[in-house]
């Protein structure tokens, strides 16, 4: 049973020429698109599969700063602004409301470190609520359990992940711009050192500027052009239930069990953290590059099996530009999903929210979250190819961030002062170990 998806009607005829060519259709390159639409640039967008059908739409649809990493927060801030104007701008509806993020905890370690994040939050003006264990108990009076304590983060809020890519890609087509569904990028065209083109299965557009922002595909993608990415990708497995339950929070994170209110009524169920990994070559490539962050999340991970050798994401193999690749073989990555997984985490959520024995299990998928060995993504320009912008590796943290990130991809596209310092998500970084520098949350 997939994750639900809206289908968003898109061109179907290859532009010549482009200002700019954003390779890959989930959040983050949906949001590139539509930024520099807005900023009158002629922009065309190739998605492989649908718009929207990978990690986009197979994620708990959080938009938070609560527990951002202090390089990601002001992108997150930034973003939850985009988001609530994003619908005022076009009459587009991504689902997206401040609805409060609400955490509860019985653990003294994990409860301290929530108050040394609000202490540090202040400094930045981001407002959080620490609850001492009786009002963490009457805010969380439907698991019928006492708490230790826990937080409450009033303007953070979630969006839809069945409904927000598309909702921006029918934005981007009032804009004028383009959007080619099931047309994969092969690669790029230079000329002179400089990227002149992008190559797809149905033609090439000319262009001068290319964005890749395809997710799990990124570091496969980037290898065909002799650019080391580091990327691995977690397998991390979700279900949905049906409406039914009442009187519950609309977002709501535990240790056990995290859940979020879905725009039909019913409930998104997940383990924070908890994933399978895959064995794959490019695996095997880089895992000396992810020791780190290994050591401080062994814990969550487990392995996996060979979901990913048949996906083909994480290949090293090299393609040709004039025959099919990879991503043509496997339009979209819709991975196993763990069943064990399913069953804790209902299991879980059950014995934390009585009212959900009220509903039912209405579908249960897995996907790839792309990673990098310090948890926060890659952005910016390739120095060895000028023009080429990467956007991926968001860790699992690119619904939320989206529109921030779109936004400061556009602004380094058009030469605009930057909605945020750039210097955290420079790809040059990944040359250098992450030891010491790996994201808390």
């Amino acid at each position: 049973m997939p994750a639900p998806l809206n289908f968003v009607h898109t061109t179907r005829e290859l532009p010549d020429t482009a200002d700019a060519v954003v390779i890959g259709g989930g959040i983050v390159g949906v949001f590139t698109a539509y930024y520099l639409a807005r900023r009158g640039l002629k922009v065309a967008l190739v998605e492989k599969g649908r718009i929207g059908a990978e990690q986009s739409s197979r994620n708990w649809g959080w938009c938070r700063q609560q527990n951002r990493d202090a390089r990601e927060l002001p992108m997150a801030t930034k973003s939850l602004d985009l988001w609530e104007r994003f619908a005022a701008e076009n009459g587009e509806d991504t689902g997206f409301h401040r609805c409060g993020l609400f955490y509860l905890s019985n653990s003294e370690e994990e409860l301290a470190g929530w108050a040394r994040w609000r202490d540090f939050a202040r400094t930045v003006g981001v407002t959080t609520h620490m609850l001492d264990s009786a009002q963490a108990t009457e805010r969380g009076r439907a698991t019928g359990k006492p708490w230790k304590g826990g937080v409450f983060s009033p303007t953070d809020g979630t969006a839809d992940p069945a409904s927000a890519a598309p909702a921006v890609a029918r934005a981007i087509l009032k804009l004028g711009g383009t959007i080619l569904q099931s047309c994969a990028a092969r690669g790029i065209e230079t000329e002179g050192g400089r990227l002149s083109g992008v190559v797809t299965e149905h033609g090439a557009i000319r262009t001068k500027t290319a964005i890749l922002a395809g997710g799990a595909w990124a570091s496969s993608f980037c290898r065909q052009l002799g650019i080391r990415f580091p990327q691995a990708a977690i397998r991390s497995s979700i279900l949905a239930v049906s409406p039914g339950a009442t009187s519950l929070p609309d977002a709501l994170h535990t240790a056990a069990v995290s859940v979020t209110r879905r725009s039909d009524g019913g409930y998104s169920l997940a383990i924070s953290g908890r994933g399978r990994i895959d064995p794959t070559p490019q695996q095997l490539r880089f895992a000396p590059q992810f020791l780190p962050m290994f050591v401080k999340r062994w814990r969550s991970l487990a392995p996996g099996g060979l979901e990913g050798f048949r996906s083909g994401h994480e290949t090293l193999v090299r393609w040709r530009l004039d025959a099919p690749t990879p991503m043509e073989r496997m339009r979209i990555l819709d991975p196993a999903v763990d069943n064990a997984t399913i069953r804790l985490t209902h299991s879980r959520a059950l014995d934390l929210l009585p009212a959900l024995k009220n509903t039912r299990i209405t579908a249960a998928w897995a996907g790839y979250i792309d990673s990098t060995p310090d948890g926060v993504p890659g952005i910016g320009e390739i120095a060895a190819i000028p023009g080429f912008i990467l956007a991926a590796g968001f860790s699992g943290h690119g619904f939320g961030i989206g529109p921030g990130a779109g936004h400061l991809i556009a602004d380094i596209v058009t030469g605009s002062e930057p909605i945020v310092d750039p210097r955290s998500y420079n790809p040059d970084r990944f040359g250098k170990s992450a030891w010491g520098n790996v994201a808390d949350f």
